[in-house]
């Protein structure tokens, strides 16, 4: 019988196919759904009005008009004490000449996707004290809520978009912002029929919509913590929403800082700060049942 690969598998050279299989990772959604961007290195203020002026009322002829006070506010960015998001990677000089990849192509791309999905969880997030770290969605004052208390039902999203309306906010701008499984179990719904009350609709190309409006489909917003844990979710006009940005993620290759020990590093940093314009143009769903 003759010797073959499979008796003498030691003696074949093992092929290492030059393609680097990328995990599957969810997309940065915070910035892609439309939030104002003011570039700027130091701390931002950006004015606004305040309330309408108190009750204008009539006035009759030949008699003083009343004067009327106009209230103005303002919202701070990125103050000085604001942290940057920071990650430093070393390979061998070794180890970069016999990659059968681009070394550092592969490091690179997946230093700059850590950090966009750092940003993004952290705008998500119910967390932050906005002066070291932003303060996420889910942790802003002056919002408006929806208590779900149990599943979440078209309802409670009808409740939402109702409070929206009531402070003005522009539906033509809302979006949900919604967890994967609870956008599942909404499609699974039922009528008495056993059919489905939520038809795809085949004149949009993949994407979700419900009520007619867009939905965010990220896992990157926070349950509660504790014993009996619930879910969040929320109904967002992003263009009520500022981001500052002082550096989006930046790529720096260091091939001499580290050249006592014969190796390269890549550094990648990124510096953001986030704020409602006009808190109420947020309704938060709380309370849904996991």
């Amino acid at each position: 019988m003759a010797v073959s690969t499979s008796t003498a598998a030691e003696l074949t050279a093992t092929q290492v196919q030059s393609v680097l299989v990328q995990p599957l990772e969810a997309a940065s959604q915070f910035l892609a759904a439309g939030p104002q961007v003011f570039d700027t290195a130091g701390p931002i203020r950006i004015p606004k009005l305040g309330g309408p002026v108190t009750d204008p009322g009539f006035t009759a002829e030949n008699t003083e008009i009343p004067g009327r006070d106009v209230d103005f506010d303002e919202v701070a960015l990125m103050p000085s004490t604001m942290q940057s998001v920071k990650v430093l990677t070393k390979f061998s000089n070794e180890l970069a000449r016999q990659s059968v990849v681009a070394l550092d192509a592969a490091i690179q791309q997946r230093l700059v996707t850590d950090v966009a999905a750092k940003i993004d969880a952290t705008f998500f997030s119910a967390t932050g004290n906005g002066t070291t770290t932003p303060k996420g969605l889910f942790a802003w004052s002056g919002t408006q809520s929806v208590a779900v208390g149990g599943a979440l039902s078209f309802d409670a999203l009808l409740d939402a978009w109702g409070k929206a309306l009531e402070a003005n906010v522009s539906t033509a701008n809302l979006k949900w912002c919604l967890r994967s499984r609870d956008v599942v179990k909404l499609r699974k719904l039922k009528d008495t029929n056993g059919r489905y009350l939520i038809d795809p609709d085949p004149t949009v190309a993949g994407g979700q919509t419900l009520f007619g409006l867009p939905v965010i489909i990220s896992d990157r917003m926070p349950d509660t913590t504790g014993g009996s844990p619930t879910g969040r979710g929320a109904l967002v006009d992003f263009s009520q929403i500022a981001v500052a940005r002082d550096l989006a993620p930046s790529v720096t290759i260091l091939d001499q800082t580290f050249a006592d020990f014969d190796q390269q590093a890549i550094r990648v940093v990124t510096r953001y700060d986030v704020a409602p314009l006009n808190p109420t143009a947020i309704v938060t769903l709380t309370g849904i049942t996991i």
